[in-house]
């Protein structure tokens, strides 16, 4: 065999992932293609998959990556002349319990805001649709008609047809070795069969991908976990077209194939395999079988088909899946690699995901940037943790468990804590603050009051917090609250050129004086909103910005990766800065008896930056409000961090200070309307459409990354206009993702939902669309509602803040 010496794209790996990118590379770009293969196609996970295709997650994005995935498989063998299995069976999801229910009237909701056909059956309906099971305990069903089942080493065969008829190369036998590095670029790839030039490397090797990525310093942070399942003899009485079914409270599954049943499941102690490298003749191999663990899904499975217990066992399949920390898989550039993209870690969806995996990784690796919003799944989530490889056992493990077990809105992961912790860590404890952790960074979601239970309940309902939260929203609205805010991310960006790079980068102008403080987002070509951040000019050629916990691989990246050339540096400066939010109608008062500074208004006005001393620490102080009420973000030198708090506490006792934590956040800046960006602001929203045109400066004569799609868009109305919504009634919990109707029919779905304490009312954000354009009329002529876990509210639509702290104006 002779390695072709060029290729433009060189994708790794021959499962269904890595032949679907390469399908979609040749097809939609007419890229020079060459996927190599260490084994043979389909080896590693592929070949050994259960083949179930679902479509509805909770993201809008992944659910129409999964329903791309479906409208691939239906029309792929008409293209290739290779079968895929497909069967469009339908999926039955069985509920036992109330929460369970609960838990599928809102996915109900959640699909019919995704445009999805999702039914909530009864019982008898269920036993009427498969009538070998036992239905005795169950409450109901949720039933999707469109999500089915199919050959996983099948549609893999397809696909690399359909590649190779679109020009792809594909060689078998080759096995990546390492890469030629120019810099932080791949400039070949090393193979025991010799090296190929490319411009750019598609990293698709599924459970090898974590350690094909080291070779080029990339972190791919995944986990084998053993996964079984079984092949029944044929079933007496069971249909060919059978529904899949999916079991969460029995922790199990089925499919039908070849008259018999596929069944398995996924327990609360998965066996983890490897946590070094995956070795490398693992192509077709299975583990021996272990029917003493997987005796529990064997004992629920007969409990829900009794048929089963009188069914031989034709064959137990036993082998890695690959699985992360968090159950979403990883797809996306790379930040340590200019040029390499990653698609892997599917969680046993490899199969529902492959189809559209391939097509949004193709994308992005042709263009630069993903084709929507694709955060939920996106490789620079993860941080610098994530190398620990025991955090990330321990971790995937617990997501493992967690693959069927009830969705509790806002539940934490419990395992590999307290990873990082702030300086307050031990002072918030003695408050009783209640602790979520974010990106590794532990930090007080709320404070338990004396005699009560120091940790969530988990509820479907209201939780053991709402009543608390509000204590601590009501504190900042009247008095003034502390909030722990050292996990923000920060960089600094120097350099006599720092100025002109991040004028380039930014949409709002970061450039007008040292001290000011600037609100900004970063756009993509699109005009869509990649980050949303605060820059503050310290100097001409100093800046400093802040950015959310969770954000802070992503954003730097971003910002390294499109700043021009010149004297500019980026540096992370995270862990050397603490930050104390100091927020409420008190906080001046409070911070002039810590300061001989002028904090008043006319010396300190809203978004400037300035350096104060604070029990003999000099602190940078920020102007600025997340939750609505006057207030300065102080970012303290970290070691420096508690005796600041300390000295906050002492000199606020007379106005009532308290540590408040980020459920309070929330809940105030809902009621003050700022966007959270992941939700109610992401890559597929604009500054228009989401009401922060105000923050672009469209108006100067300077140009910046979007400005040509902003320009090219100004001319039309936009098609979506975000807006906030309220609806009364205590029992009607708001989420995010129920469907809002305007006039009885459906026109978009909350981006972000929750409850606000002053005005007494659930409140969300979402986008009204109208294909004809939205005006200011069409969003107030409407009469709306909400659909809560698929029950109809009434609901009033607001296009300015529920709550003005200017005048203390409540819209209620």
């Amino acid at each position: 065999m002779t390695l072709p010496g060029h290729a433009q794209v060189v994708v790794i790996g021959g499962g269904i992932i890595g032949c679907s990118t390469a399908y979609h590379l040749a097809r939609d770009h007419k890229a020079d293609v060459v996927l190599l293969e260490q084994g043979k196609l389909t080896s590693g996970s592929t070949w050994h998959a259960a083949g179930l295709v679902g479509q509805l997650r909770s993201s809008a994005s992944i659910t129409r990556v999964l329903k791309y995935s479906v409208e691939l498989y239906k029309g792929l063998a008409a293209e290739t002349g290779l079968e895929t299995g497909w069967k469009m069976t339908g999926c039955l999801r069985l509920a036992t319990n109330q929460d369970r229910w609960t838990e599928y009237k809102r996915l109900a909701t959640t699909a019919r805001s995704f445009g999805m056909e999702m039914h909530l059956v009864s019982p008898e309906e269920v036993k009427r649709m498969w009538p070998l099971m036992d239905i005795s305990d169950l409450v109901g069903a949720s039933w999707l008609p469109t999500d089915g089942q199919a050959s996983p080493s099948d549609i893999t065969q397809s696909l690399a047809k359909g590649a190779r008829m679109h020009g792809a190369r594909i060689l078998e036998g080759v096995r990546v070795t390492g890469f030629a590095m120019n810099g932080n670029r791949i400039a070949s790839v090393k193979t025991d069969r010799g090296g190929i030039a490319c411009e750019t490397v598609v990293n698709c090797a599924g459970q090898w991908a974590r350690q094909v990525g080291a070779l080029a310093g990339i972190n791919v942070p995944l986990q084998p976990v053993k996964h079984q399942y079984i092949v029944t003899e044929p079933v007496a009485g069971l249909s060919p077209d059978a529904a899949t079914i999916r079991d969460p409270d029995r922790r199990t599954y089925f499919k039908e194939e070849v008259g018999g049943l596929v069944m398995g499941g996924y327990e609360p102690d998965p066996q983890p395999w490897v946590t070094g490298d995956v070795p490398d003749d693992w192509e077709f191999r299975l583990f021996d079988d272990d029917f003493d663990h997987f005796e529990q899904h064997m004992e629920q499975a007969i409990a829900r088909v009794p048929a089963l217990a009188e069914v031989g066992v034709k064959q137990m399949i036993n082998g890695p899946e690959s699985f992360t920390p968090d159950g979403n898989f990883i797809l996306g550039s790379a930040p340590e690699c200019a040029n390499m993209y990653v698609g892997a870690g599917f969680n046993a969806f490899g199969i529902a995901s492959g189809g559209g995996a391939g097509w949004v990784l193709a994308e992005w690796a042709m263009t630069g940037e993903a084709p929507l919003d694709l955060w939920v799944v996106d490789i620079r989530r993860f941080s610098e943790m994530h190398r620990d490889r025991q955090w990330v056992l321990e971790r995937t493990c617990e997501a493992y468990g967690k693959h069927y077990t009830i969705a509790y809105p806002h539940e934490e992961y419990t395992s590999g804590r307290p990873r990082i912790t702030s300086p307050l860590y031990e002072r918030l404890k003695a408050h009783r603050a209640v602790f979520g952790s974010k990106l590794g960074w532990e930090r007080p979601n709320w404070f338990a009051p004396a005699g009560t239970e120091v940790g969530d309940v988990p509820s479907m309902g209201r939780q053991n917090w709402f009543g608390p939260v509000g204590e601590e929203h009501a504190h900042v609205r009247g008095k003034v609250g502390v909030f722990d805010q050292s996990s923000f991310a920060k960089f600094e960006v120097t350099g006599t050129d720092a100025a002109r790079a991040l004028d380039w980068i930014c949409a709002n102008d970061v450039t007008k004086a040292p001290g000011r403080l600037t609100y900004t987002q970063l756009l993509n070509t699109r005009g869509g909103i990649e980050a949303d951040l605060t820059v503050a000019m310290i100097a001409e050629d100093r800046f400093y910005i802040v950015t959310g916990t969770g954000f802070r691989t992503h954003d730097l990246a971003w910002i390294e990766e499109h700043l021009p050339t010149g004297d500019v540096a980026v540096r992370d400066v995270t862990e050397e800065w603490g930050v104390l939010s100091l927020m409420g109608p008190k906080a001046r008062d409070v911070l002039t008896r810590v300061t001989e500074a002028d904090v008043s208004n006319a010396a300190f006005a809203f978004g400037r930056v300035r350096e104060i001393a604070i029990n003999g620490t000099r602190v940078r102080a920020l102007r600025i409000t997340y939750v609505g009420e006057l207030g300065w973000e102080l970012h303290v030198p970290l070691a420096a961090t508690g005796a600041v708090f300390d000295a906050l506490m002492a000199a606020g006792t007379s106005d009532g200070i308290r540590p408040v934590g980020y459920r309070a956040i929330e809940s105030l800046r809902l009621e003050k309307g700022y966007r959270a960006w992941s939700s109610d602001i992401t890559p597929n929203d604009t500054p228009f459409e989401a009401g922060l045109g105000w923050a672009v400066k469209m108006r100067k004569n300077r140009d910046f990354i979007g400005r040509a799609a902003l320009e090219a868009a100004a001319g039309r109305l936009p098609q979506k206009r975000l807006a906030g919504f309220a609806i009364d009634g205590p029992e009607a919990v708001l989420l995010g993702r129920e469907t809002i109707l305007r006039d009885g029919e459906p026109v978009g779905y909350l981006t972000s939902g929750g409850y606000g304490y002053t005005v007494g009312r659930g409140i969300g954000y979402g986008y009204v669309r109208h294909a004809e354009g939205v005006t200011d009329d069409f969003l107030t002529a409407g009469r709306y509602e909400l659909v809560v876990a698929n029950e109809v509210v009434p609901a009033e639509i607001e296009v300015k803040p529920f709550y003005d702290p200017d005048n203390r104006r409540v819209r209620a």
